[in-house]
Parts: structure tokens; C-alpha cells; sequence
């Protein structure tokens, strides 16, 4: 119960701008062959960053070499902008005494944007 008040709220609050956030870069990835992992994996971030109450990411067993490289060019070319949208949201959601779980909330989601590959949603 207390996992759906919080979604609510965090998709009320800044959540709905994160996914869509996702969303986006997935389906900019998604534009060419090459990107089509990249805009896979954003889709599966944009569900959780729309809903992340609940829910954690966990490392694929089988992630490897290959997932660490694409994860670099993933932060050089569109990661690092998540994640500061994602830490600035948070920052400014920790001012406030309410706004401190979806702040905590925002640094989950900037954690999963230097690496998207190679995670999972999974319930806690």
C-alpha cells in the first residue's frame, strides 16, 4: 500500500517528466539499428522511473564486457544529461521535508542512467 502512495505521488510530483525523459531517448535511440539495444533498455528504465516504489534494478547475470563498453558510449553521448536532470530534480526535491523520498527517489534514477545496460526491474 505504502509502495502505490508512493508512485502516486512520485508520478505526480516530477516522476511523469523523468519517464517521459526516458521515453524520449528511447525513441531517439531507437531511430537507427545501432541504437535499438540502447532504446530496449530506456524503455525498461522509463517503466520503472515512472513507478519506482516497490521495485529496484538488479545487475543481468549475464552482463559482460560487451555491456560495460556500450554503457561508456551510452554515458558519453546521452547519460550524462539524465543523469543531471535526474540529480538536479533530486537536489531540488531534498530541500523540502515531503520532497525527501522522491529526492532519494531522483538519485536511484540518476544511479541506472550511467549504466542502463545490463539492468532489470525486479519487485523488492
Amino acid at each position: 500500500m505504502m509502495a502505490l502512495i508512493g508512485n502516486i505521488l512520485w508520478f505526480v510530483f516530477g516522476g511523469i517528466w523523468l519517464g517521459l525523459e526516458w521515453v524520449v531517448s528511447g525513441l531517439i535511440c531507437c531511430c537507427t539499428i545501432i541504437g535499438i539495444p540502447y532504446g530496449v533498455a530506456c524503455f525498461r528504465i522509463a517503466g520503472f522511473a515512472f513507478c519506482p516504489f516497490g521495485r529496484t534494478l538488479v545487475e543481468c547475470e549475464d552482463a559482460g564486457v560487451c555491456t560495460f563498453v556500450l554503457n561508456v558510449i551510452w554515458v558519453i553521448f546521452a547519460g550524462i544529461w539524465l543523469w543531471l536532470s535526474a540529480v538536479l530534480v533530486g537536489i531540488l526535491y531534498c530541500c523540502t521535508i515531503i520532497g525527501i523520498p522522491v529526492g532519494i527517489g531522483c538519485f536511484r534514477l540518476a544511479k541506472v542512467s550511467f549504466a542502463p545496460l545490463g539492468k532489470k526491474v525486479v519487485p523488492l
